[in-house]
């Protein structure tokens, strides 16, 4: 075995192409400094192994060299290089063994190409000979086969020896060309056989790099995570390196843990906080540190956050139903729509149903509610923090139906409302309605008899930017648990749905989310990391820290959008020591995390329902007694939804210029009746032409208000639906189907 310094090394292998590798050692005298290459290893059959941070184990045959590199990188560098070169010469050796006797490489070298244009040159004269020879042989087999009917005619002798003279010279003709034909087919089929194995050999070669190379990325960017990991557990990088750190991403520190695409763009996010590192420890073990900062190492007595009581128990009471038609295989050419409407708000794109799914957007902010219990077991909670907990994973399960959801929902129209009336086997009522068409929103409110209530009003802002659809919903979530008084306010991520043009769509929940109690001032920031094909994290990822109004965290959340959350009670917490561009990360000493959310499994046969879910399966079921303007009564959305596709895009088309002529009768009247009188309100379209259509409009069971812990106007509800749907009493409802 021989040592070999990184200098000799790079002396000792020139380049990354050649397939015999040749061995320099340091020279142990004078005599050896002429003879520098003490011996060769075939590639073909060698074999690589780290052996330490700097190390190379080099093994072929019953040789082994140990190798060293000057750093970690150099030797990353080296391993690349010998992979590479191993790879060239494995490609060789298959090559020379190769029976037909070709020596190409399968580099495009201009040898390679000038006999490639000399083969295709060649077959392409021989195709015109025998384009030729099939015009010829045609030509003389008519005239033969005329002279041949001419015969059969003739009745006078004399006359036959000069008849059977021509068919004798046309015959000849007719076998002269057939031969030439025949020649032409067999050099054409010699020559294309002789290149035939060439090309499938080049082209498997091909086929057999481009793997190659997709899986050097994926080893480069694997051991590119393992140097960063290896590196940040360093001596000096941790505060305690013998135990076993687990990274968060929360509010990441901008370019230090950054390994997003360059072509990836992400929005609403926060580029000046700082990231965490979680540890975690026993509960009985020591939890005092030096310049640590301890809070409570108990479990509250109720123990709400153990998950073995999330999961609602007992069947429902009405029994629902659990499919839908299953969705014919319609094609249409999404490009031939939205070439012309890159930059566009997508609710002013005519789309057909082929892109929906057969639920509108009101139904869709419903499914918010899937995992209700969450609030329902968070109102048991003695600790404002641990509550908080509670919320963020409720507000982290409402993206978990959308991961497979690449389908759009139906616009609403203006007035359009849905109801789901589920007091008996939810413990809650709900109520949306459409406020406003342009721009899209939405308003909603949610009782629980288990003491709590949710509402909000959602507006969609989206664009299509080429190659992904960004949509981003403005407006604040409010939820307030009626014992306590504490009221939570957040807002939504971005989603972002991606090869809008090529390849499978896919969605991605992406930015922070602050939920803030506005009565005790506890945070929680929670952070939805955008998935990256180098990124060390997994897909979908959501972490969090819960903290007090001092800015003391209490727990670290995390998980994925669309499986499952879970938190860790902080038992210590302190920095760490500075990084190379002097920025901190904090340590959190943790207990084992506690399961507090896990996504249902789909129904069977999701993937042919646009993989709704249970609930969502029922959201469109028909029921007795809903007001005339509810979702479940929408034509287009029925048609859609037992298959008949065609007659859906007609009733769609017939709806949108309902409401378009609706829209304008109600802009006229505005304009006759406050035009010229007095007292002329700020939304006339006389005064102001550019007026929000919410400003004109007024919704039936929700009003204008000002909210006064965002300071913003949003429609609050001011009751009367289910009044009027226990006396079945809905004249005040519009005819908008």
């Amino acid at each position: 075995m021989q040592q070999v310094s990184g200098r000799e090394l790079e002396a000792g292998f020139p380049t990354a192409v050649e397939w015999s590798f040749c061995i320099t050692t340091v020279a142990r005298n004078q005599g050896e400094m002429a003879h520098t290459c003490r011996g060769t290893i075939n590639l073909f059959t060698a074999h690589f192994d780290t052996e330490d941070s700097c190390g190379i184990v080099l093994t072929s045959g019953g040789r082994t060299y140990h190798l060293k590199a000057g750093s970690e990188v150099e030797r990353q560098q080296w391993i690349t290089a010998l992979e590479l070169a191993k790879a060239k010469a494995v490609r060789l050796m298959s090559s020379q063994s190769d029976d037909s006797g070709d020596d190409e490489d399968g580099t495009a070298s201009p040898a390679d190409k000038s006999e490639l244009h000399d083969t295709i040159k060649k077959l392409s004269l021989k195709l015109d000979d025998l384009s030729t020879c099939n015009e010829l042989v045609a030509k003389h087999g008519v005239a033969l086969q005329r002279s041949l009917s001419e015969l059969d005619g003739l009745r006078i002798p004399c006359e036959s020896g000069e008849k059977l003279k021509a068919v004798s010279e046309r015959a000849t003709l007719f076998r002269i060309t057939s031969n030439a034909m025949i020649n032409a087919c067999r050099d054409f089929l010699e020559l294309a056989e002789t290149h035939s194995r060439k090309w499938q050999r080049a082209l498997q070669y091909e086929q057999e790099q481009r793997v190659h190379l997709e899986e050097t990325i994926e080893q480069l960017a694997k051991q590119h995570n393992n140097l960063e990991r290896a590196f940040r557990s360093a001596p000096g990088r941790a505060t305690n390196p013998t135990k076993s750190f687990s990274e968060g991403s929360l509010l990441t520190t901008k370019g230090e843990d950054s390994e997003e695409d360059e072509d990836t763009e992400y929005f609403d996010a926060m580029e000046d906080s700082t990231s965490f590192i979680t540890v975690i420890t026993e509960p009985k073990e020591d939890r005092k540190a030096e310049g640590g900062t301890t809070g409570s190492v108990e479990w509250t007595s109720d123990n709400v956050l153990d998950s073995t009581s999330l999961v609602p128990q007992g069947p429902p009471k009405v029994k629902r139903r659990v499919r839908i038609p299953d969705k014919p295989n319609y094609s249409l050419n999404l490009w031939s729509i939205m070439k012309n409407c890159i930059g566009r708000e997508l609710s002013k794109i005519p789309m057909p149903v082929n892109f929906n799914e057969p639920l509108s957007m009101l139904q869709r902010l419903t499914e918010d509610l899937e995992y209700h219990h969450l609030l329902d077991k968070a109102v048991h909670c003695t600790s404002s923090v641990e509550q908080m907990c509670l919320v963020a994973a409720f507000s982290v399960s409402s993206y978990s139906t959308t991961v497979h959801r690449i389908a759009k929902p139906f616009n609403p129209m203006l007035g359009e409302t849905f109801e789901l009336d589920r007091l008996d086997d939810m413990g809650l009522r709900s109520l949306c309605e459409q406020v406003s068409h342009h721009p899209p929103s939405a308003a909603h409110y949610v009782f629980s008899k288990h003491g709590w209530s949710l509402w909000q009003e959602i507006t969609i802002s989206s664009k299509f930017r080429g190659k992904y659809l960004s949509i981003m919903p403005l407006g604040a979530i409010h939820l307030e648990f009626q014992a306590s008084g504490n009221h939570y306010v957040w807002r939504k991520s971005t989603s972002t749905v991606h090869n809008i043009i090529v390849g499978k769509l896919w969605i991605d929940q992406t930015g922070d989310v602050e939920i803030v109690n506005h009565k005790t001032k506890d945070r929680c920031q929670l952070k939805f990391l955008p998935y990256s094909y180098f990124s060390k994290e997994v897909a979908r990822k959501v972490t969090g820290v819960v903290s007090d109004s001092q800015g003391k965290a209490h727990y670290v959340l995390s998980g994925s959008w669309d499986e499952q959350m879970e938190c860790a009670k902080i038992v210590q917490s302190s920095p760490s020591s500075p990084s190379l561009d002097g920025k901190q990360k904090t340590v959190y000493q943790t207990l084992p995390a506690k399961l507090m959310w896990k996504k249902y499994p789909l129904p069977d046969n999701a993937e042919n329902m646009y993989y709704f879910s249970e609930l969502a399966l029922t959201l469109n079921e028909h029921e007795e007694g809903v007001a005339p303007t509810d979702s479940r009564l929408r034509p287009d959305q029925r048609l859609m939804e037992k298959g008949h596709w065609d007659e859906a895009n007609t009733e769609k088309q017939r709806l949108e210029e309902k409401q378009r002529v609706n829209r304008r009768r109600r802009l006229e009247a505005c304009s006759r009746g406050c035009g010229a009188e007095e007292g002329c309100p700020p939304a006339c379209p006389l005064c102001r032409p550019a007026e929000k259509e919410a400003e004109v409009y007024v919704p039936l069971w929700f009003e204008k208000r000002l909210d006064p812990v965002t300071g913003e106007t949003a429609c609050v509800y001011k009751g009367g639906y289910w009044e009027a749907k226990e006396k079945q009493d809905w004249h005040m409802c519009p005819n908008i189907f």
